[in-house]
């Protein structure tokens, strides 16, 4: 009697089992004409005293038409599903990368492009101080032809240009004081201190000569 009785208990727990499965599972069918219990059992990977716990049947062997049984349901569908959804969210990922390889490009071309500005700006200066010192030159130039110039002049109002002209105290090219010539008469001395002269007096040979168109003397 005990032995019966363990079985019953053990035969019970496992159709509770069985039915916690279908309860997890569940699954709805409807049930059509030619429809048995075992039927639905074996479609649905499962067992009648499952069925038969689940929808609480007295009589395994009579069901109608129409009825809705719940049964241990299928995982191909959930598996379907989930695999579906990983290949649809593959081109978002797809999409962002090729965002980010579209915005690395447009970060390269700016960067190549602040590169070509900078370039040509410093391609720029050197030839802005290039005109600046040209510039210069011709100033430097045309100050040096105007003074020769005024100096030349001078010299020909003086003595016509010649380094041995005398009149009285003066003597030479520039017709200096004897006192400032120091009693050397060369040419080289007499430059010199002509130089000497019109720039501590005057402070260039065209303001000297301007001095001399006024007053016939500088």
């Amino acid at each position: 009697m005990k032995i019966k009785n363990a079985l019953l208990s053990t035969a019970a727990a496992t159709a509770s089992l069985f039915a916690i499965g279908a309860t997890a599972q569940a699954a709805t069918v409807t049930v059509k004409a030619g429809d048995t219990v075992s039927q639905i059992a074996l479609d649905h990977n499962t067992t009648v005293d499952a069925i038969q716990q689940a929808n609480h049947l007295k009589d395994v062997n009579l069901i109608l038409v129409g009825q809705q049984l719940e049964v241990n349901g299928d995982d191909s569908t959930t598996t379907t599903t989930t695999t579906t959804t990983t290949q649809t969210s593959q081109p978002a990922a797809t999409t962002q990368s090729s965002s980010q390889t579209t915005n690395q490009a447009s970060q390269s071309q700016t960067s190549q492009s602040s590169q070509t500005q900078s370039s040509q700006t410093q391609t720029s200066t050197p030839a802005a101080k290039t005109t600046q010192q040209s510039t210069s030159s011709t100033s430097n130039y045309s100050n040096n032809s105007s003074e020769s110039a005024a100096k030349a002049w001078i010299a020909n109002k003086e003595s016509g240009g010649s380094y041995s002209a005398r009149n009285g105290q003066y003597i030479g090219k520039y017709q200096l004081s004897a006192s400032y010539l120091n009693g050397d008469y060369s040419a080289a001395n007499q430059e010199r201190v002509a130089n000497n002269y019109v720039a501590s007096r005057y402070g260039s040979w065209a303001n000297a000569k301007s001095h001399w168109l006024a007053n016939n003397w500088y």
